[in-house]
């Protein structure tokens, strides 16, 4: 679901002052990415605090920020949409439409998605690291992939972390944690039980929950900190592609703001020598 479109369908659950800022959004997407603050709120008949809450009730930190996703959203360039790929697609087809799928996947998650629960999960990851306690990864399929990718990444900056993509060895670990960890649980449809399991028993032994999946699986809701990875992937015809990748990039971000929290002080001479202790490990 686009950026408009969301908007569209939460009119009916705003408040009538509220709803007239919506309505002026999907008049005129452009102007209102444009125009300060106090134009939108003559043209709604609002006050300008109005404009402001309303774009916190769509779940963006402010106007500057709904504002910047609403720009990329309706900015011409590769459109958000997705092509199935069809059995009599030639290879130069299927090239095209996997990579414009994940291209488009990626720019509309960069609209959509809320720099503030980033903030948040980030914040969680860096003191979990200050403490020296240890930050677990949780998926399975494709998810636990995702999971061993993280731990990789994590590790590298010097965090004590591990990746589990068995059921039974998640729900033993989930067991183990307590307060000051973290657990980061991974899943593209937000419904595999043993990571619903897995989910509670930590947060319920302390630990600092995330959960990176779809809005409105029954996963989102059961972490302390949600970060939505909505996608338009059809995988009940093919393993998951888009979503994959989406995750991937999420990790990614995560990883980069934590290490932007250690400190290249610290970071960049560990990284130094690791890199040097691998070079015995090549070809000249």
């Amino acid at each position: 679901m686009s950026m408009l479109e969301r908007i569209k369908a939460s009119l009916p659950s705003l408040a009538p002052a509220e709803q007239r800022v919506g309505k002026l959004v999907l008049l005129d997407p452009r102007a209102f990415a444009n125009l300060p603050v106090s134009e939108l709120s003559d043209r709604a008949h609002v006050s300008k605090p109005t404009v402001v809450r309303f774009c916190r009730s769509m779940g963006y930190d402010g106007l500057s920020d709904f504002k910047l996703k609403l720009a990329g959203s309706v900015s011409e360039g590769v459109p958000f949409i997705h092509r199935s790929v069809d059995s009599d697609d030639k290879v130069s087809d299927v090239m095209v439409k996997v990579i414009d799928n994940t291209v488009a996947a990626f720019l509309k998650y960069r609209n959509d998605a809320s720099s503030f629960a980033y903030e948040k999960a980030s914040e969680a990851l860096a003191e979990t690291y200050k403490q020296r306690k240890r930050i677990e990864f949780y998926g399975v399929g494709n998810s636990g992939i995702v999971a061993q990718d993280a731990q990789h990444k994590f590790f590298r900056l010097g965090v004590t972390s591990i990746a589990y993509s068995d059921g039974h060895m998640q729900v033993m670990s989930a067991s183990t944690v307590g307060p000051g960890d973290c657990v980061v649980v991974i899943s593209n449809s937000g419904r595999t039980r043993d990571l619903m399991d897995a989910c509670d028993i930590a947060r319920k032994n302390g630990a600092t929950t995330i959960v990176i999946t779809a809005s409105g699986s029954p996963l989102a809701s059961a972490g302390h900190l949600h970060l939505a990875a909505d996608h338009p992937e059809g995988y009940d015809r093919y393993s998951p592609m888009v979503s994959r990748l989406l995750h991937l990039l999420m990790i990614d971000i995560l990883a980069t703001n934590v290490a932007l929290c250690i400190g290249s002080a610290k970071l960049q001479p560990a990284l130094k020598e690791m890199k040097n202790n691998l070079r015995s490990k090549r070809y000249a």
